[in-house]
């Protein structure tokens, strides 16, 4: 089937992607057996365009995705019969049967991992979400998320600057920009090497909320496994984890901190059977049987992460402070009887460091930053 004729089959009444795939797996001939399998709605709506395209209610949909395909480099309308197409959506009960595509389809050569997380990250989720990305690009793996706010769009464009890839799946049409501030990762993911963004949905859909649950299933169907970097108890990443272990998929999530509520959907899931990673090769190992087809030779040999938190190994440090901070927070109390300072001493010495970019108040204590 060509993809003129896969458009069609989207458009069809009554049919979603689970009723579309099972009548994929009886491998029906083009287009009588569609015909003799569809429903009578359905089958009524093909057997109208066979005969009469112009006259369709299908048609200007066709049109109009086709009409998009050509109007510019870089977009694509993916289905089965396409040589780019990822073949691990064909592993759902309901992959879609058509994904408009507009990027580098060569990031869909490479070993995926879906990285998700809260809107919301702490400065630790963050750093966490941008050191792994990193990691992992570094050693040719793709990052798949949704574009989403938060630990979405951070490992993406952390992916990104390493240049490495990512696949953003959107929640919308493939010409809406979905949220509005990610304008710019938008355009870097459509225009860079590396770069793809894809959508279930015809250009011109708007964001719906229904439809970010069904972004979910591809974003954690298209990847080996799915990292929770920082997750809520209640949090639409644990959704998507809880989609990549029916898919058989295997699901990865940080640990943090127990004062960490925005970490809690993390501890649970650990709790629940998911992999605890604390570096990117704990992913990477567990998952290299699955993506040594897709990598190049060299890439697949482990290699050391950086640490954490970088300085040069002579640096001083400009408070004692310090060495009682880390990237999880903690508790000025915790602080003060480790340091031997009084409370008032403790809290001026925290100003002075978070005044020069050293630390960071957070929910449940202090962090010590990151250093550039």
């Amino acid at each position: 089937m060509d993809t003129r004729e896969w458009l069609v089959v989207n458009s069809l009444p009554g049919m979603g992607p689970q009723r579309i795939a099972q009548l994929v797996a009886q491998q029906p001939q083009w287009p009588e057996g569609w015909l003799a399998g569809l429903p009578s709605k359905a089958a009524s709506a093909l057997r109208l365009w066979c005969e009469h395209p112009s006259k369709s209610p299908l048609q200007p949909a066709v049109d109009a995705s086709l009409a998009w395909q050509s109007s510019a480099p870089g977009r694509t309308i993916l289905h089965r019969d396409h040589p780019a197409w990822p073949t691990l959506l064909n592993e759902l009960p309901d992959p879609p049967a058509v994904l408009w595509a507009q990027g580098d389809l060569g990031a869909l050569e490479r070993p995926t991992l879906a990285m998700v997380g809260t809107r919301r990250p702490t400065a630790e989720g963050g750093h966490n979400a941008q050191t792994f990305a990193r990691g992992l690009a570094r050693r040719g793996w793709c990052i798949v998320s949704g574009m989403a706010l938060g630990i979405d769009g951070v490992a993406q464009q952390a992916a990104l600057d390493e240049g490495g890839s990512s696949v953003a799946v959107l929640g919308c049409g493939i010409d809406v920009i979905y949220p509005a501030r990610h304008r710019a990762l938008y355009q870097q993911l459509s225009e860079s090497p590396g770069g793809l963004v894809l959508a279930e949905h015809p250009p011109g859909t708007v964001a719906h909320p229904a439809f970010f649950p069904r972004r979910n299933r591809i974003v954690t169907g298209l990847s080996l496994g799915t990292l929770v970097v920082e997750a809520a108890e209640k949090s639409g990443s644990l959704v998507s984890a809880r989609l990549a272990m029916e898919q058989g998929r295997d699901v990865f999530a940080l640990p943090s901190s127990l004062h960490n509520q925005q970490a809690r959907g993390c501890l649970q899931l650990l709790r629940q059977g998911a992999s605890m990673a604390c570096e990117p090769e704990d992913i990477i190992n567990e998952l290299q049987h699955w993506a040594s087809e897709f990598l190049p030779p060299g890439l697949n040999e482990p290699t050391a992460s950086p640490p954490a938190l970088e300085r040069p190994a002579d640096e001083p440090l400009p408070d004692s402070l310090l060495g009682f901070l880390s990237a999880s927070p903690t508790p000025i109390d915790a602080l003060v009887q480790q340091s031997g300072s009084t409370v008032s001493e403790c809290q001026q010495r925290l100003l002075m460091l978070e005044i020069d970019g050293w630390v960071a108040s957070r929910a449940g204590g202090w962090v010590r930053l990151p250093r550039p």
